[in-house]
């Protein structure tokens, strides 16, 4: 944080998000040659790999698109906000820009779990054509309207890892009790599965696993969590996890400071989160790749959940999108429109992706 800089003061981040999400006022439209500076607030440590070279990216891209027009100051997390009160922070307008997962900050309104991604949901292509063509951003920007946000689709971090475990798991019994550090949805899984849940930052997951506070630990995928470190003291590592079959990377807008961009900024905004997005599901595709090369060159040894532990995962998951599906309207809406667009992607499925990878590994085995 540069001097002259401070924290925003809680109370004024969470009363201001309140009072706007009861009724904004209009905004003053910004002339087509005004030059504008906005800050984006992160939940990514401001050296992490991926999350943030991925919003620094975005943020060049909406100066360059805009011809300098609309500059993006980013800040790592914590600068302007915690990563818990970034939603808060974005709607409040102490910063104009929120780049973070949707896990970070907490749920205004069930439905935002859907546009984020849910337990065996939908993978990252997937969900990025349920949103552009499946009326999945409609009922986004619905579902963020009383909360003072625009919401725009900023990629996916790929197939997530059910993540490190200090000893091999084998059936549903073998959670019971487990301590396992995760979060969210995923999260209340692991609990209903028997598994006790505790929710640390980054930062201290290694520590968790060296002082033997966890058992377990559910965080990203291979490249983001291979730089955990914790190969040393736990061997075992599960992919893919349950917890989404692509979870996305999301960028909220402040409603007021969009409604009042000239109609090119604001497509501006739209055109850099939809390049940003192909190119942060890029990022993470490939690091996963080579890192889960390297786990298996230095002898992690990586497996899948076993049958039992997934079967009983995805009742509990059934379960639960149901229960969300009924706690608001527009959770109602988007349940429905997101179940039956993952029934055709399903049915698709073994003729699509699952049958091009079989055919690609069939012909290259011969």
């Amino acid at each position: 944080m540069t001097s002259g800089q401070s924290r925003p003061d809680r109370r004024r981040v969470l009363g201001l998000a309140a009072g706007l999400a009861g009724g904004l006022a209009a905004p003053a439209v910004v002339h087509a040659d005004t030059s504008m500076t906005w800050r984006m607030a992160t939940a990514w440590p401001k050296d992490a790999r991926g999350g943030a070279a991925n919003a620094r990216r975005l943020a060049e891209m909406i100066g360059s698109l805009s011809g300098g027009r609309l500059t993006v100051q980013v800040f790592a997390a914590g600068e302007l906000a915690d990563p818990s009160e970034l939603f808060d922070a974005v709607a409040a307008g102490t910063a104009e820009l929120g780049h973070a997962c949707f896990a970070e900050w907490p749920v205004r309104d069930p439905a935002l779990h859907f546009f984020s991604g849910v337990p065996f949901g939908l993978s990252g292509h997937e969900h990025a054509a349920w949103l552009r063509f499946g009326g999945g951003q409609a009922l986004w920007r619905r579902a963020c309207e009383p909360f003072g946000v625009v919401p725009f689709h900023a990629g996916s971090i790929g197939v997530p890892g059910a993540g490190w475990f200090r000893e091999p798991v084998s059936r549903p019994a073998d959670l019971v009790n487990l301590t396992i550090r995760s979060a969210g949805l995923s999260g209340e899984l692991w609990r209903r599965l028997g598994a006790s849940i505790v929710d640390l930052p980054r930062e201290g997951i290694t520590e968790g696993f060296a002082t033997g506070a966890i058992d377990a630990a559910e965080w990203m995928g291979p490249w983001r969590d291979y730089d955990l470190g914790i190969a040393a003291v736990a061997r075992n590592y599960y992919v893919p996890g349950f917890r989404s079959v692509g979870p996305s990377i999301e960028l909220i807008v402040n409603r007021t400071a969009h409604d009042a961009l000239p109609d090119d900024l604001k497509a501006v905004m739209r055109a850099a989160a939809g390049a940003s997005a192909m190119e942060a599901y890029a990022d993470f595709t490939y690091n996963n790749i080579n890192a889960l090369q390297v786990m298996t060159a230095t002898g992690v040894s990586i497996g899948e959940l076993p049958a039992p532990v997934v079967q009983a995962a995805g009742r509990e998951s059934e379960a639960l999108l149901r229960e969300l599906g009924t706690r608001s309207p527009i959770a109602s809406e988007t349940y429905r429109s997101f179940v039956a667009f993952r029934e055709k992607a399903d049915a698709y499925a073994p003729a699509g992706d699952e049958a091009a990878l079989r055919l690609r590994r069939m012909g290259l085995a011969g």
